[in-house]
């Protein structure tokens, strides 16, 4: 019984040693849930740091409406596609009148060719559909590539599931009521991001090539960067619903943070069904991601 004691004595130290981490650990999820309820609907909350364990889960398990994070998976699908030899950088894709898509949806390759009728290299229509979100370029990727079977294909290929490619752009510009089936739970995306920072399962030119993309993308300026300290490296993709629903379907954004030491964190915020205008969808995206980058820091 002494000896017990006495262990027990010895112990205490540790114990209480470990409990400032289990509170930050666990006040972090307390905080992305309060956080989320700004934005009046639904939203989900995956991160992973290796070596590091953040509580940062929130309906991490649960679908959402993917919207133009999509087109991150697409590209990786066609990046693929180059290394198989089945496609070049510099190829030319014609496109077509037929892959026109809605005027409400962007597209600069519309914008700049309203019929079609132009010839886009493979690396353009990358840069824009990853940077820039264009619908168009987009489209034509999943055209060339064998349509949303095959991207949806590739992302299963690699061990993922949980992610859902099945439309279009031009289809979901047409069926607003289509655009739940294109999903992704956070937890998949985040390990989807863990895949290209870690693993990647595209050769190093290429990782590069669409993480510098997605660097220098601006779609996702007030979202996961926005509360960041000032030239924080983020890598990301966001998507945005429309506004035809009494509800926006969804906000969101799925990045890489560099840490200051270098690491890279995976953090995905998927806003669905959501009653809160814009900018307050987009802030809780932001303090969520500060939130997130100071746990990983602390």
């Amino acid at each position: 019984m002494r000896a017990a004691s006495f262990a027990s004595i010895f112990a205490l130290p540790s114990l209480l040693s470990l409990a400032p981490a289990v509170s930050a650990h666990a006040q972090l999820s307390v905080d992305i849930a309060r956080i989320a309820a700004q934005a009046h609907g639904r939203v989900g909350v995956a991160c992973a740091l290796p070596g590091r364990a953040l509580d940062c889960n929130l309906h991490a398990a649960d679908a959402f409406p993917m919207q133009s994070v999509y087109k991150l998976p697409i590209a990786m699908a066609m990046l693929h596609a180059v290394e198989q030899g089945r496609f070049r950088l510099n190829q030319p894709i014609r496109f077509l009148p037929s892959d026109l898509i809605a005027p409400d949806q962007y597209s600069r390759l519309r914008d700049e060719h309203p019929h079609g009728n132009a010839d886009v290299p493979v690396e353009e229509l990358l840069r824009l559909a990853v940077s820039e979100s264009d619908g168009v370029a987009s489209d034509i990727l999943l055209r060339v590539l064998g349509g949303p079977a095959a991207a949806d294909g590739y992302v299963r290929s690699l061990g993922i599931h949980g992610i859902h490619i099945v439309d279009t752009e031009k289809t979901l510009g047409r069926e607003v009521k289509l655009e739940d089936r294109d999903s992704a739970q956070p937890r998949a995306l985040v390990a989807l991001l863990r895949l290209l920072a870690d693993r990647s399962p595209l050769s190093p030119e290429h990782t590069q090539l669409l993480l510098g993309w997605m660097t220098a993308s601006h779609t996702g300026d007030h979202r996961i960067r926005a509360q960041l300290p000032p030239e924080t490296v983020v890598a990301d993709k966001t998507g945005t619903a429309g506004s035809a629903r009494p509800v926006t379907n969804a906000t969101n954004d799925a990045g890489l943070i560099t840490l200051p030491d270098g690491r890279r964190l995976a953090i995905v915020v998927l806003v669905a069904d959501a009653a809160a205008p814009e900018p307050v969808r987009e802030r809780a995206i932001a303090e969520i991601a500060r939130a997130v980058y100071a746990a990983a820091i602390r």
